[in-house]
């Protein structure tokens, strides 16, 4: 079941389209990070404003760099430091689809541990969107089942692997990095 999701999900991904997918935290929707319309098309499914950026995720510090203007070492040493997924707000994206960057040229971007994710990515050789599997302004569900149908039938593609996992999952924190080296603690 992992490789033939992992070979549909690439097809899917490649055509456009947009995915349902588990993460290393909460179940997502998900696209090609580089692809301006398909990432409109995720934003339509959640009824989001397209001010409102949305995640991506890499699978290494090597793809993070390119995407990013910079890394600084502050953002390593978090990312060395955290016990559970983290994702960090960097200051300036580069290379991805300019309606997945907000307005002042940030980008938040996590990289992936999950196993299914990390070999989508090193597949399809880019970012893969991943914003929470719910329209804006509902809860998040912590399990496969949670998800509305409207959800479920609006995606090309839901992944089978991990749908019978009943562990509720939570969703990555936050660390946003400042162009000074500083940074801010934006969810926990």
């Amino acid at each position: 079941m992992f490789r033939d999701d992992i070979d549909k999900s690439f097809e899917v991904l490649n055509l456009g389209g947009v995915i349902l997918y588990p993460t290393d935290t909460v179940w997502g929707i998900g696209c090609d990070a580089t692809n301006t319309t398909a990432v409109e098309r995720i934003y339509a499914i959640k009824q989001r404003n397209e001010a409102q950026s949305m995640l991506t995720l890499v699978d290494g510090l090597d793809m993070l760099a390119g995407y990013v203007d910079a890394v600084p070492d502050v953002a390593v040493r978090l990312m060395e430091k955290a016990t559970r997924p983290m994702s960090i707000i960097y200051p300036k994206a580069k290379n991805l689809a300019a309606n997945l960057v907000a307005a002042n040229g940030s980008i938040g971007i996590r990289i992936v541990q999950e196993p299914f994710c990390r070999q989508l990515i090193q597949a399809l050789n880019k970012p893969l969107v991943s914003t929470s599997a719910n329209k804006n302004g509902q809860p998040t569900p912590g399990t496969f089942n949670e998800i509305s149908n409207e959800i479920r039938d609006a995606v090309d593609y839901i992944v089978r692997w991990r749908q019978d996992d009943l562990q509720p999952a939570r969703a990555s924190s936050i660390i946003l990095l400042n162009d000074d080296g500083s940074y801010q603690i934006i969810r926990n």
